[in-house]
């Protein structure tokens, strides 16, 4: 999925030349007619994902200025451009200051809108990524510091939203890398339990000798080594949350004595003498089957129950692939602020292959990959060859049918463009039927020319890239165009206008 972008002006005219400027980028668009629209379709409870807004300064009812001023009192944080007949230098200070990314004059070229939108992109992707660091080591990571705009992720995310308003023990399984411990954080963060700790504990990662002792705490000298007192992460995390991740990987010992810190709410410590209450939130995470450990008699049925009160399952990375897009935009913007690398984005060939791997290592994998290609790649743009260690892998492969032949959409746009202007794919594929109605093979020339009508539908009637795509000349394309009786293709005089 590309990034959406929502036009907010009251001339019928110049919004869809706008409009047309900004799919013809790689966007998707939302366009509303008024200021108060832009308004309402920004803090609608339902509102679409927007990722920047192209505003026009003179509005009847509420004006650019007003809309700029509510989106600040509204606290969000999506790049506004502005737009006006009127460039004087006082409109410029005023909205600047009134907190938009930047200014362009009517009519707005489309090399001139496609930098600024570019700009103001990698501008709020950065910040977003500085953001969610920042409220990650804060503890005050939300549900908006989640990167996904896969329909997959939607009743996920519902679920984590309603069990972050209460106390409910929450099991979250997904395979390693798709984000479970921010899932765990968010939770937290949009929970009345913020304000309190988050403690983390990889269960997989603990001798097992000593899983009592760092869970539950231990006294001093209650075995060899106990120089010191140590209180354990469930009075560590008294007040707030405990996530226990690859919680699968517990021993049977301290699966007993965690089932009773659960139903007692409270914790003896090794060589403790009376238990200590605690008031402790819940959240585990695993990468296996937890039922199925329990069939295995690896894990304890009645912990089981105890832990999957409400269980929650983040798809795998290749079950999304329209957010691998808006996450490749988020860890460019960061490696290449981190590495002080002036990269201008990847390219759609890139792109289209990236989100056509299966990621086994999910978002993790994909984010390391990013990594590797900011910090190796010699031009200023990526490509297919900044990722060596994937671009020969082969992509998924699925049955292929007899008939109808599909039509697989072409590259996915760029996340940031570079010298050419991306294309953005339509939301479904083409068919080509093989056969009449009267099961005789169609004719070549029919079949033609459907062929071409996808192709100037799926590249929104840029002819260049049409022409370049069927790999036949521009003069060629309008041939056939004209034989096949298409009308309004506009020929050669008529090609790409702005």
């Amino acid at each position: 999925m590309a990034a959406s972008i929502l036009i907010a002006d009251d001339d019928p005219v110049a919004r869809r030349l706008v409009e047309n400027m900004v799919q013809k980028c790689g966007y998707e668009t939302v366009v509303v007619d008024s200021g108060d629209a832009a308004i309402a379709t920004l803090t609608a409870p339902d509102a679409p994902a927007i990722d920047a807004v192209i505003l026009d300064l003179v509005m009847p009812g509420l004006d650019g200025m007003g809309v700029l001023a509510k989106i600040r009192e509204a606290g969000l944080s999506i790049p506004v451009i502005v737009q006006t007949a009127h460039g004087g230098i006082d409109n410029v200070i005023s909205a600047m200051r009134a907190g938009a990314a930047d200014f362009v004059v009517k009519p707005v070229g489309v090399e001139r809108l496609q930098v600024s939108l570019r700009n103001a992109l990698n501008t709020s992707a950065l910040k977003g990524e500085l953001q969610r660091i920042r409220h990650s080591r804060e503890g005050r990571l939300t549900f908006s510091d989640i990167i996904t705009r896969a329909e997959a992720m939607t009743p996920v995310m519902r679920a984590a939203q309603k069990a972050a308003n209460s106390a409910i023990p929450v099991l979250i399984e997904g395979e390693s890398g798709v984000g479970k411990e921010m899932f765990a954080r968010a939770i937290h963060g949009s929970g009345e339990r913020k304000a309190k700790p988050f403690v983390a504990v990889n269960c997989g990662a603990i001798p097992d000798n000593l899983v009592e002792s760092i869970l539950f705490g231990h006294e001093k000298g209650a075995f060899t080594g106990a120089t010191e007192r140590h209180m354990g992460k469930f009075v560590e995390a008294h007040g707030g949350t405990l996530f226990l991740d690859e919680v699968s990987e517990l021993p049977l010992t301290a699966q007993v004595k965690l089932l009773r810190a659960l139903q007692e709410g409270a914790v003896e410590a090794v060589g403790g003498r009376k238990p200590v209450k605690v008031d402790v939130r819940i959240i585990s995470a695993t990468n296996r089957k937890l039922l199925e450990r329990v069939k295995q008699g690896h894990f304890r049925e009645d912990l089981f129950y105890r832990l999957h009160v409400l269980p929650l399952t983040i798809p795998s990375l290749r079950a999304r692939p329209e957010d691998i897009p808006h996450l490749l935009r988020h860890f460019l913007a960061r490696f290449a602020a981190e590495e002080n690398r002036p990269l201008t984005g990847i390219s759609g060939e890139a792109v289209a292959h990236l989100a056509r791997l299966d990621w086994p290592g999910n978002i993790r994998q994909l984010e390391n990959a990013v990594y590797r290609a900011v910090v190796m790649s010699d031009g200023d743009q990526l490509d297919i060859g900044d990722f060596p260690l994937l671009a020969s892998q082969p992509h998924p492969v699925t049955d292929i049918p007899t008939a109808p032949l599909m039509l697989e959409p072409a590259a996915m746009p760029s996340l940031v463009s570079g010298n050419e202007i991306p294309i953005a794919p339509l939301p479904s594929v083409g068919t080509l039927a093989m056969l009449t109605a009267t099961g005789d093979v169609r004719a070549l020339e029919d079949m033609e020319n459907e062929i071409i009508r996808f192709a100037i539908s799926h590249y929104r009637g840029q002819m260049s890239e049409v022409a370049r795509r069927l790999k036949i000349g521009r003069s060629t394309l309008y041939r056939k165009l004209d034989e096949a009786g298409v009308p309004g293709h506009g020929g050669k005089s008529g090609e790409e206008t702005h």
